[in-house]
């Protein structure tokens, strides 16, 4: 360690200070509110395969590392179990897999938004139903998840559709009988943390360098993957 704290020392110590303070793009608000983001688009792939990708464009959320909101709603998102968004659509045989999150960096998460996605690799009959505009609507009250009887939802049930009821379910619960699911979150975080596999020194020190740009000093080495506070308000 000495040696390396030597070599350091060395290489950066004529790297000069500019005294700058951290850039921020905080002014530019809102730079996805345009009618080319609020639209369908159908690209035709090279492979064969069927996916349907939907994207939020959200208020910058890197202040909340210690909360971590979207983590912990791509956890929700993603759960496969009995009530979830994929048991059911796997039901309809619509899907095979679901995911959801944000990047916590870079493109997905900075000073100005924040992007939330959500992706649902659809089978062939559910590219038949991935998304259908219908006028009408109902209340459904069978099929569907225990959580979701009551939701006012699209006439023909869609994968799209199935999507945003199930997010708006989220919404109307909000968090605060969730607190045991974030806790839950929290540990398992921190086990991987604890127990994660040594990395390359050169992948891990870029990271760290990554992280001086975006978290206090205290928080360098566990900012980007533990889960401090619990805060339903967030």
């Amino acid at each position: 360690l000495d040696t390396l704290e030597k070599w350091v020392t060395e290489i950066f110590s004529e790297i000069p200070n500019n005294g700058l303070p951290k850039p921020s793009f905080g002014h530019l608000t809102q730079p996805f509110d345009t009618p080319e983001f609020h639209k369908l688009y159908r690209v035709v792939p090279i492979r064969k395969v069927h996916s349907l990708s939907i994207t939020w464009a959200l208020p910058p959320q890197e202040q909340y590392y210690r909360v971590k909101p979207l983590h912990y709603i791509s956890w929700l998102v993603g759960h496969e179990g009995k009530g979830s968004v994929l048991s059911f659509l796997r039901k309809k045989f619509w899907a095979l897999a679901l995911y959801g999150g944000n990047g916590e960096t870079g493109f997905e998460q900075n000073s100005t938004y924040s992007i939330f996605s959500i992706s649902v690799t659809l089978t062939d009959e559910g590219y038949k139903h991935f998304y259908e505009v219908r006028s009408s609507a109902t209340w459904i009250s069978y099929s569907i998840p225990d959580v979701w009887k009551d939701e006012p939802v699209s006439f023909c049930l869609q994968v799209a559709h199935v999507v945003f009821q199930y997010v708006k379910m989220l919404q109307k619960r909000g968090p605060d009988k969730r607190q045991v699911i974030w806790e839950e979150i929290q540990k398992i975080e921190a086990n991987e943390f604890h127990y994660q596999e040594q990395t390359d020194p050169v992948d891990y020190v870029e990271s760290l360098c990554e992280n001086m740009q975006l978290f206090p000093k205290e928080d360098f080495l566990t900012g980007d993957q533990l889960l401090f506070e619990y805060k339903p308000e967030v």
